[in-house]
């Protein structure tokens, strides 16, 4: 399965290895482009510097996101010989012309132009999506080579000093990699046109057996029902949101929606995300650790009945939703009763009772860890995570541990001195800032919650 994606199919690559292929993922970065530039001279840096700093910032937020890495990540930089290669072949089989030190395609020369996105050259308006130049033979047509402005950067090629337009760039590398057809090609759905559109025109324009089996475009984030982006100001960086959550929690958040929808930042979402992500783990560990105290040999012949069909309930939602387009909303509602099973196995009476329990708590933890794996959300272990959510937490809550034991003792006196106003608005305080009470028999825990404000905004909302 060759692949050239964007990380935002999260588990894209996760589950066809899950499937028994063999996944070359390429991640191609543009580290030389008018944008770039134009920072770059706001900052008065070299913009291939400009360029490195920033892939070198998107690795550290992909290793927080638990992205997988890619089997190569070709930068336009380096492939400058395959760029102008496949530029030569392109205006050797007439489909491009030069006009002075610029190279641009033909769209006329392309009768299929427009078929992945459904547009007509007729309705593209010139300056919307495309440059206006006098000098093109369609105002379509688009840059395959741009010579030197002053102050550029610049490679020597067959038509002067210049530089690569922005869509040759992913034809070469991808041909370089992946050959002129592969599976998957990935982006986001404001690249459908005119990037991956003329993506396809120049590599067919190059080589005629040029072909992608699927095309996937993720939506956009957006913030009350805007598209999230820079020029608008109402962005958040990765490093600002994981300040406040876990990045599995982030990562549950984006899971949550179907990739080819928009998703809605909001922060009522990640607390949400963050209470459930805290919920999945805490019941893992606590099977985890009730398993540990025994020592027990299963195969599925020891499983009770009930547990097996739980178990292949899940399994044939699992297979379904994720090959069904990656439906990984559907795969994520579906862990609710393994989970459910499991934390009445652990807590009630009547679980507690329950023959072969061991054995069904065992099988059912490796069934959905086995899930979280192909998510990208199952952590080195469920202690250490479940630590860091709780310090996440408090640093929301702008408090510290030993306040709120402290506050539990308070209210434990309260109780048993009978002031149960005190305990309650005791225990209130702290739910309003996304602190839980938890109450057993071993005495009074704490863990993260959606605060009271929010919890009663959703359920307003509902």
């Amino acid at each position: 399965m060759r692949a050239f994606m964007s990380p935002s199919m999260f588990s894209t690559g996760r589950y066809l290895k899950h499937l028994g292929y063999d996944v070359r993922y390429v991640r191609n970065f543009t580290d030389v482009d008018d944008k770039i530039i134009a920072r770059a001279k706001e900052l008065g840096e070299d913009p291939i510097s400009l360029s490195r700093r920033y892939c070198e910032e998107f690795h550290r937020d992909m290793v927080y996101l638990h992205c997988l890495r890619p089997f190569v990540e070709p930068r336009v930089s380096d492939h400058i010989p395959q760029i102008i290669d496949m530029i030569k072949q392109i205006l050797d089989n007439g489909c491009a012309y030069t006009v002075g030190g610029d190279v641009y395609f033909s769209v006329d020369r392309f009768p299929e132009y427009g078929k992945l996105s459904g547009r007509r050259l007729e309705d593209n308006r010139a300056g919307e999506r495309v440059a206006v130049d006098s000098r093109k033979n369609n105002p379509a047509d688009f840059a395959l080579w741009k010579s030197t402005k002053e102050g550029e950067p610049y490679w020597e090629s067959p038509w002067g000093r210049g530089r690569p337009g922005w869509h040759i760039e992913c034809s070469a590398m991808s041909a370089a990699y992946l050959g002129h057809s592969f599976d998957i090609h990935g982006g986001g759905m404001d690249l459908v046109f005119p990037h991956h559109e003329n993506e396809i025109a120049q590599s067919c324009a190059a080589c005629r057996d040029s072909n992608i089996g699927y095309w996937i475009h993720n939506g956009f984030v957006t913030v009350d029902s805007e598209k999230m982006s820079k020029s608008l100001g109402n962005f958040f960086t990765i490093r600002q949101v994981i300040d406040l959550y876990h990045p599995l929690a982030l990562r549950l958040f984006l899971l949550g929606t179907h990739y080819r929808s928009p998703i809605n930042y909001s922060v009522v979402q990640l607390e949400s995300a963050s209470e459930r992500i805290f919920y999945i783990y805490q019941t893992l560990y606590d099977c985890e650790t009730v398993i540990g105290l025994h020592k027990v040999a299963f195969d599925t012949d020891s499983v009770p009945p009930e547990t097996l069909d739980c178990i292949n309930t899940f399994h044939n939602v699992s297979v379904s939703s994720m090959s069904d387009d990656l439906h990984t909303p559907v795969l994520l509602a579906a862990l609710s009763d393994p989970l459910k099973i499991i934390n009445d196995m652990l807590h009630t009476r009547k679980g507690k009772k329950q023959t072969k329990r061991i054995e069904s708590l065992a099988v059912l933890e490796k069934t959905i860890g086995n899930a979280l794996s192909v998510l990208g959300l199952m952590p080195t272990t469920y202690c250490e995570v479940l630590q860091q959510l709780k310090e996440i937490a408090l640093r929301r809550a702008k408090l510290t541990e030993e306040h709120i034991l402290q506050k539990i003792e308070e209210r434990t006196e309260a109780r048993k001195n009978k002031d149960y106003e005190r305990s309650d608005d005791i225990r209130k305080d702290l739910s309003n800032v996304g602190i839980a009470l938890m109450d057993s028999p071993d005495g009074t825990s704490w863990r993260p919650a959606i605060p009271l404000a929010m919890q009663e905004l959703q359920t307003a909302s509902k």
